[in-house]
């Protein structure tokens, strides 16, 4: 077999391969001897049809699949011995494939790029400081208990925060339009849920009133045919509701699966909790930039077969998102609207690695139990959480990357100037959820790992 390589790019190579006739043709007359012995046809016993009929009947079907199974055979042969790294599956096209003619073909690849990696020094990082405040516990107590509050009819004039149980129709003009109507809608108002100035004209609402609500639909709306149109709603009130606060006892401490009743036990654990997700947003926040920095300093060719498919991943992850079904074909949600963050993701991936590669980086199996110990804090059973992760190889190698991904920053870290900013814990949060997602390959690995502890 010869075999010849040729750079086409810098990430792509096309590979020629000819293979001599007679091991093709032999492989072939082999294989219709094979089919011989047990092909039927009309007017011959099995295994009696001539070879003449067997050939000129099955021959091309034949010559197909073996030149199918030599190509592949000779194209992993090839891309060991040539010490090539595919990116993704080959293209293999066949140029020359008749009996008695040496077989000739083509196979077209990615492969993935060599990096030399460019230290990210003078990169700026700013680190948030942040500390979790007695009034930031008392602010997220507030929280908890307005998430489980109740709902009491009262008999006076709607304020700001109650809730209105509503009929409602919508006009353009005199015409009703679809969509713009419902029957026993609960309105909370000051929830921003609806139409910018909907809610404002139902504050001092009863029930029994009759409103006719005028409002302007936003110009970015949704739906085109509504967008920028002045609308009318006749409103109909038929209950006002107040909020009442659950108190802060046993019963209400205890649906958060706080051990014990006291109100400090539950104070330390709502600040704990706090304080971990504030630890997580300046962790991110700090990361973004340095993946921001390695990639401004390192210009990386990006194979498209792993673009395409981390594409099918955000596919997938959106179809999750929006409760889409797990029978959704995601090949419905076209490619533009994921592909830069999948080249982005694919990009950080691959600088992550060679920093991982360089600084040999690695991760223990005490490392590995300590994150999934703290990851299992979240839940009501840690223990069963913890032994399940152990126990399972495939979510072990993730939390591993996770690691290892840490690390890789951290060392980055080391190149830059590191600049505290003090932030309180509400403007951290406020930051992380304006940032872009991570592009690293271990926030995919998170999301699975928060999947899975689900099931445990």
């Amino acid at each position: 077999m010869q075999v010849s390589v040729e750079a086409t790019s810098q990430i792509e190579r096309r590979v020629t391969f000819q293979v001599p006739a007679a091991e093709v043709d032999e492989a072939v007359e082999a294989r219709l001897k094979d089919t011989a012995k047990n092909v039927r046809l009309n007017g011959f016993r099995k295994g009696r049809v001539p070879m003449s009929v067997v050939r000129q009947r099955y021959g091309r079907d034949v010559r197909d699949e073996v030149v199918g199974e030599v190509m592949r055979e000779r194209y992993v042969k090839a891309i060991t011995e040539e010490s090539l790294n595919p990116a993704g599956f080959p293209s293999i096209e066949a140029k020359v494939n008749e009996s008695g003619k040496d077989l000739e073909f083509v196979a077209s690849l990615e492969v993935y790029p060599e990096i030399e990696l460019a230290a990210i020094d003078g990169a700026e990082v700013e680190r948030p400081v942040v500390e979790v405040t007695d009034a930031d516990v008392d602010e997220m107590i507030e929280t908890l208990r307005k998430q489980n509050a109740a709902w009491e009819e009262v008999e006076r004039a709607a304020q700001e925060g109650d809730q209105l149980t509503i009929d409602f129709q919508g006009f353009l003009g005199d015409e009703p339009f679809e969509g713009g109507s419902a029957e026993g809608h609960e309105l909370v108002l000051g929830s921003g849920s609806f139409i910018p100035g909907f809610e404002d004209q139902l504050v001092g609402a009863a029930a029994g009133d009759e409103k006719v609500v005028n409002v302007t639909f936003p110009e970015d709306y949704q739906a085109e045919h509504l967008a920028g149109k002045e609308a009318t709603f006749k409103v109909k009130v038929h209950k006002v509701s107040a909020q009442r606060l659950p108190d802060i006892d046993a019963e209400f401490i205890q649906r958060f699966g706080v051990e014990g009743s006291d109100i400090e036990t539950f104070r330390a654990e709502v600040k704990k909790n706090m304080t971990r997700e504030a630890k997580q947003a300046v962790d991110n926040r700090v990361k973004q930039q340095v993946l921001e920095a390695l990639k401004q300093a390192n210009e990386v060719p990006v194979p498209q077969a792993l673009v395409q498919q981390e594409t099918d991943a955000l596919k997938r992850q959106a179809a999750q998102q929006f409760g889409l079904g797990e029978d959704f074909d995601v090949s419905q949600l076209p490619n533009e609207l994921f592909a830069d963050q999948a080249k982005g993701r694919v990009q950080v991936g691959l600088l992550l690695a060679e920093v991982i590669k360089a600084g040999e980086l690695d991760a223990t199996d005490d490392e590995i139990k300590a994150r999934v110990e703290e990851l299992a804090e979240q839940y009501q059973e840690p223990q069963q959480v913890v032994d399940y992760y152990m126990g399972n190889d495939q979510l072990k190698t993730q939390v591993k990357s996770s690691i290892l991904e840490e690390k890789a920053v951290e060392q980055l870290l080391g190149q830059a100037t590191v600049k505290d900013v003090t932030m309180s814990y509400q403007e951290v949060l406020a930051a992380a959820q304006q940032q872009p997602e991570a592009e690293g390959e271990a926030e995919a690995d998170a999301e699975a790992q928060e999947g899975d502890a689900d099931k445990a």
